[in-house]
C-alpha cells in the first residue's frame, strides 16, 4: 500500500499553519496543528463547531500528551494500552488556561493515536494534529476529497486524496484519573 501521508507539501502547510483533508485512520477529517492557536482558531470556525464538545487531536504516543499538560496516572496508561494505537477517542481532564484555546472552558481535551503506523509517522514530522471529521456541524463526514470540497471550498490550503472512505467514527471513552471509563460513543 503506498504512503499517501509521506506528502512534503501536506507537512509543510500543517508545520507553517495551515489547514489540510486527509484520511485518518477511521474517516476524512479536517486537519491542523495543536499547537497554533490561531490555526485552532481557524478550524474551529471553518467547521463552524460548537465549543462545549472537545475537538479531536491525533497524536504519536503517549508521550505527547505532556505537550498538553495531561500527566496521565498509572491506571490511565493502562487504558492506553488497551485502546492504542486504534480507532478509540479518549477525552481526560486538562484545566490549563494556557489551552483554553483547545479545550474552550471544558477542562478536557480529546485524543487518539491512530491505528495506521504512517499517520503516526506523519505526526513524528507535524506534531500533534487536531483531526475533527471533515465535514461541518451536524452534517455527514465526507466520504472523500470532492465531497470535503463542497463543505470546505478555497477555505482549506490542502486536500490528500485517499481515495473513498467508509469507516465508521472512533469510539469515544472519558477516562477519569482513577481510570474510570464513561463510554460517549460507541
Amino acid at each position: 500500500m503506498q504512503n499517501i501521508w509521506d506528502n512534503k507539501e501536506l507537512v509543510s502547510i500543517l508545520v507553517n499553519g495551515g489547514l489540510a483533508v486527509m484520511p485518518t485512520d477511521t474517516l476524512y477529517g479536517v486537519v491542523c496543528s495543536a499547537l497554533n492557536t490561531e490555526t485552532v482558531n481557524r478550524l474551529y470556525d471553518l467547521r463552524r463547531k460548537t465549543p462545549n464538545k472537545p475537538i479531536l487531536i491525533l497524536i504519536e504516543s503517549v508521550n505527547d500528551l505532556a505537550k498538553f499538560s495531561v500527566v496521565p496516572t498509572e491506571k490511565q496508561r493502562e487504558e492506553f494500552n488497551k485502546n492504542w494505537p486504534g480507532p478509540v477517542t479518549i477525552i481526560l481532564d486538562c484545566s490549563d488556561p494556557k489551552l483554553e484555546y483547545l479545550h474552550r472552558g471544558t477542562n478536557s481535551l480529546a485524543f487518539r493515536v491512530p491505528a495506521v503506523k504512517e499517520i503516526r509517522d506523519l505526526l513524528l514530522k507535524t506534531g500533534p494534529l487536531l483531526a475533527p471529521s471533515a465535514n461541518t456541524e451536524a452534517m455527514p463526514p465526507a466520504k472523500n476529497t470532492a465531497e470535503a470540497k463542497e463543505y470546505f471550498g478555497d477555505s482549506v490550503d490542502f486536500y490528500l486524496d485517499g481515495g473513498d472512505r467508509e469507516g465508521r467514527a472512533s469510539r469515544v471513552i472519558k477516562l477519569s484519573p482513577t481510570a474510570e471509563v464513561s463510554v460517549i460513543r460507541e
